[in-house]
């Protein structure tokens, strides 16, 4: 884990209440780069000027020097971030948690990732890492209407087949990213959402699939220190913010 201060490099709006923020961390800070040791589905801390707590986001994206995030403004915290401007700095740490486990995830031939609203940000960067090991993934992105869509281009910028779901049926298939399911092949499952998406994603998967998905929960610290996080698993009490946000399907009690 490493506290930095990093520069904002931008902070543009992708939809009705969605902006990706990309973050310049100076190599000094970084050690070797700000990618080392940083894994899809990790996430940052965030110092918030006047707030008490760290504002957990996901990490979207990574390269030698920068990282970036995508966050919606849900409250006091994620409004003042979406006021910021270039050149503003932020304390963060990271990396944060458990990211996706590539290495014991199966075959991985036929890769499903699912991201549902703020949980699409993370399966970007799952996606991106599959695709540099050569492994062409299957993306459904849900979404409630059109004016929260965003991503979908990237996605298919990585070789990925993406299909987009709407619940009104304003973009895409109509319906949840479960109804998306049905028609596509899969041998492993990756997921990143609300916990009644991934509640229902597990439900409809075969019992036989791997997978893996990550938690969204309140945290007080971000790195194990209050427990405020934690939840039952079939293993015993696990942090999200430490032994998550990603769990293997098999442990998760629903």
């Amino acid at each position: 884990m490493r506290n930095v201060i990093a520069k904002i490099e931008s902070n543009r709006k992708l939809a009705d209440t969605t902006y990706e923020m990309v973050l310049r961390v100076p190599s000094e800070d970084a050690g070797n780069s700000t990618s080392e040791g940083v894994r899809p589905g990790q996430f940052i801390n965030i110092r918030i000027d006047g707030l008490y707590l760290r504002r957990p986001i996901s990490i979207c994206d990574w390269t030698e020097d920068a990282l970036t995030i995508i966050y919606k403004t849900v409250g006091r915290g994620t409004e003042q971030m979406g006021e910021m401007k270039a050149g503003d700095s932020l304390d963060i740490l990271y990396p944060l948690g458990n990211g996706y486990d590539l290495e014991n995830a199966g075959a991985l031939q036929h890769p499903l990732l699912i991201g549902g609203g703020a949980g699409v940000p993370p399966m970007y960067g799952l996606c991106r890492t599959l695709a540099e090991k050569g492994i062409r993934a299957t993306v459904i992105l849900g979404f409630r209407s059109t004016a929260e869509v965003f991503y979908k281009e990237e996605f298919e910028a990585l070789s990925a087949k993406v299909c987009v779901t709407t619940e009104d049926g304003s973009a895409g298939q109509k319906g949840f990213v479960t109804d998306a399911m049905e028609r596509i092949r899969y041998d492993s499952l990756f997921a990143c959402g609300p916990e009644a998406m991934l509640q229902a994603v597990d439900r409809k998967a075969p019992a036989e699939i791997p997978g893996q998905m990550s938690f969204e929960r309140r945290m007080g610290c971000g790195f194990g220190a209050c427990m405020g996080c934690s939840c039952k698993t079939k293993y015993g009490s696990k942090r999200i913010c430490v032994e998550g946000p990603v769990l293997e399907r098999s442990e998760i009690i629903w």
